[in-house]
């Protein structure tokens, strides 16, 4: 659940009640009779590269530094030889600023090739304050829901620098989001470059999307089949701005549902109304695919159910918001109007 942890804490609890009992069948997780023009659901894990891409030519860090941590601590960074990122959006940031060298563990949601081989530091998306003591880190990054508190609390005890980051919701905190790890890891001006680097892609995708868009309203539905959990997003869900910078409209928050996500019923869909569906390819892949969630009650009847227009992005990079969103947003293009921006 971290992949979703920020927009999703709170909200799973109040909703688990209320939430459909559909059965999804097991078939096979590609989209078929996918409309023309559009993407298929299959081919959207593809659409974002596996490892992420590594700035060259990034200096030592300049340590130490004194930085403000999100959660209201000022926190001074004397080394960064032992990283231990507790988030995968936080891991790819440290390696694609060409400093994964230094990065000693990773969490259950850093899913990209170069931190794979890393021990697992969390347990069920928990932090493990053992497993990461054990590493000897230098460094701990986290952001405001790590947790839980005592874990958390318990690796301050034992004298290890944690950092906490704000929590990306939107297209406009990549370059801030970056440039905070950067600044707090001594190597600023790599920071500079890298957000550059990614507003400059992400720029260059949304110029690209095509003049005979149709702006599609596209719900973004929190799937996990084999818990009953069928959640629609709201405004606050976090996938609003990757909507909207694809040229579409976030078909939930236009219906009127204001906070992260709603349970998911057969009013909320004929409210919302979507041309397409955007979901996470794993939670597609738990209610059977596209065969399974158009059974899905309220799905068939709506216009992305009878043309079985659906976006699917990897769950770990998804709402990451950081150097690999303007492949994210290429793939939700690619997949909604059959083309995509250039790299």
């Amino acid at each position: 659940m971290r992949p979703l942890r920020t927009q999703l804490a709170g909200a799973l609890v109040s909703v688990l009640a209320l939430v459909l009992t559909a059965t999804g069948c097991h078939g096979p997780g590609a989209a078929t009779g996918a409309r023309p023009g559009t993407g298929t659901a299959s081919a959207a894990a593809a659409a974002v590269d596996d490892r992420v891409e590594p700035l060259t030519g990034t200096a030592a860090p300049r340590l130490p530094v004194t930085a403000e941590s999100a959660d209201g601590r000022k926190v001074t960074v004397t080394q960064a030889r032992r990283i231990v990122p507790l988030s995968g959006s936080l891991s790819e940031i440290v390696f694609t600023l060409g400093l994964g060298d230094r990065v000693v563990a990773r969490d259950i949601t850093a899913t990209f090739a170069q931190a794979r081989g890393l021990p697992e530091v969390t347990r069920n998306h928990d932090v493990s304050a053992e497993s990461v003591l054990s590493l000897h880190p230098d460094l701990v990054l986290a952001e405001t829901t790590t947790g839980p508190r005592e874990a958390m609390d318990q690796i301050r005890a034992a004298g290890v620098p944690v950092l906490v980051v704000k929590p990306a919701a939107r297209l406009a905190d990549v370059g801030p989001r970056i440039q905070a790890v950067a600044d707090a890891l001594g190597v600023p001006d790599a920071g500079r470059r890298l957000t550059a680097r990614s507003q400059d892609r992400i720029a260059a995708v949304r110029k690209a999307i095509p003049a005979h868009a149709d702006h599609p309203r596209v719900a973004f539905l929190y799937l996990r089949g084999s818990a009953s959990v069928y959640l629609i997003g709201g405004a606050k869900s976090g996938a609003t701005s990757l909507i909207e910078a694809a040229g579409a409209v976030d078909a939930g928050a236009a219906s009127g549902l204001r906070k992260d996500f709603t349970a998911l019923t057969s009013e909320a869909l004929a409210q919302a109304a979507p041309d397409a569906i955007l979901v996470m390819t794993k939670g597609l892949e738990s209610v059977g695919g596209v065969d399974g969630l158009v059974k899905i009650p309220g799905v068939a009847q709506t216009p992305a159910g009878m043309e079985r227009r659906v976006v699917s992005v990897e769950d770990g990079v998804l709402l990451n918001y950081g150097p690999r969103t303007d492949q994210v947003l290429r793939s939700i293009v690619t997949q909604l109007y059959g083309t995509g921006g250039a790299r």
